[in-house]
């Protein structure tokens, strides 16, 4: 029985696809400052967890966006002299890269923004007509007012929510709304910036319509799970589901929220303002992929952590040691090595909220069990149990 953590609800719940398919939609990167480890922990994460369920038999259909079209990437490209089409789609290139370095498999839809404003159209004006949004100043809002349910993700007060959205891109003094809180669902472009056709005039998506956008056009109204950073969760994804949810008149607008913990490093936060981004492309110029994603994943993807460069070399050990195990030619004829228990406790640790550092420690001890082994041992069946339980971690042992 497989169970995961439902920010919704605050509790651990048994997870089961609902009919064909699990329907999961992660919030991708808005490509500007690509890759740091911060990414890859989200990022690995869901990785990790459709390699678990396609290992279970359940089929995935895993959705995964860029944000090519928003503020940031509007003010970095302003910032370094590019285009902001040049600066998304050089950034992209460099994030799937590195997910390739760290041996991730591709979603099955990797999407852009910009090639879904129809959708994202086709959710604002039924707001409009029902008057969950309204237009001002060339702008299209979501009124908060109008939806009593906003909040029922994050669970904040009122007196909470306004500080944090302005610290995510809210402009509260904005005159064209009737509150602070409203959010933007089209906006007017600015001189120089782009601009799509519009019933609405000529202008761009807000941040958070585009994600509403790109999940029900692949999935549909009603997801299964839908991921990202812990940052996420307000403002970007209370919106998508007040949005959604009022759009489509579908509830749930998806059964599962899963958000991964923030990574700080060595004793501050990560962040590109404090220049001390640690970059995926830079820790493998040193070092194994595997020991990467074994340093990430000896966390809990709930957790918030500190990425320590020297905890790094122990990992690396590790890798080394389990890639050993796996080529060890110890094909003795007395009896096969028995790991079954401890690939029990893998799979168990894994149905258990994607508890990778209990499932690591008995990937550990697989290896260490197999090296240790009398010469008369034929270790070959746990060698391979130990491939089969290393690909779902996504590490090649190569």
């Amino acid at each position: 029985m497989m169970q995961l953590f439902n920010t919704m609800t605050g509790t651990l719940e048994r997870f089961t696809p609902r009919d064909d398919a699990v329907r999961m939609y992660v919030c991708g990167v808005t490509p500007y400052d690509t890759t740091h480890v911060g990414h890859a922990f989200t990022f690995l994460t869901f990785d990790i967890l459709v390699r678990f369920m396609r290992y279970k038999g359940w089929t995935v259909d895993y959705v995964q966006n860029v944000t090519d079209i928003d503020d940031d990437i509007l003010r970095k490209a302003k910032e370094v002299g590019l285009g902001w089409r040049e600066l998304g789609e050089r950034e992209t290139e460099k994030y799937l890269r590195d997910m390739r370095d760290l041996n991730a498999l591709m979603p099955d839809h990797y999407v852009k923004a910009t090639d879904h404003i129809a959708d994202m159209l086709g959710i604002i004006a039924p707001l409009v007509e029902k008057g969950f949004a309204y237009e001002s100043g060339g702008n299209v809002y979501f009124s908060v007012a109008a939806d009593p349910e906003f909040g029922k993700l994050s669970h904040l007060p009122r007196v909470e929510m306004l500080p944090i959205a302005n610290e995510r891109g809210n402009n509260p003094s904005d005159p064209n709304k009737r509150d602070p809180l409203d959010f933007v669902l089209w906006q007017e472009s600015a001189p120089g910036e782009p601009a799509w056709d519009s019933p609405f005039g000529p202008g761009r998506p807000g941040w958070h319509i585009e994600c509403s956008a790109m999940a029900s056009h692949y999935l549909g109204p009603s997801i299964d799970i839908h991921g990202g950073g812990a940052d996420l969760v307000f403002p970007h994804h209370e919106c998508e589901i007040a949005q959604s949810e009022n759009a489509f008149g579908v509830e749930p607008f998806s059964r599962f929220w899963m958000h991964v913990g923030m990574v700080d490093y060595q004793g501050e936060k990560m962040s590109k303002s404090l220049g001390n981004l640690v970059l995926v492309s830079d820790v493998l110029e040193n070092h194994h992929p595997d020991a990467l994603r074994l340093y990430l994943f000896s966390n809990h993807y709930r957790s918030t952590w500190e990425y320590f460069d020297a905890e790094l070399e122990q990992w690396a050990a590790t890798a080394e040691d389990l890639r050993e195990a796996v080529d060890f030619p110890g094909y003795g004829l007395e009896e096969d090595l028995d790991v079954s228990a401890l690939r029990d406790r893998f799979l168990n640790a894994l149905d258990d909220d994607l508890n990778t550092p209990t499932a690591i420690e008995a990937l550990r001890e697989i290896g260490a069990t197999i090296l240790e082994a009398p010469e008369e041992d034929d270790v070959r069946d746990a060698q391979a149990t130990l491939r089969e339980l290393a690909d779902i971690l996504g590490l090649t042992l190569a």
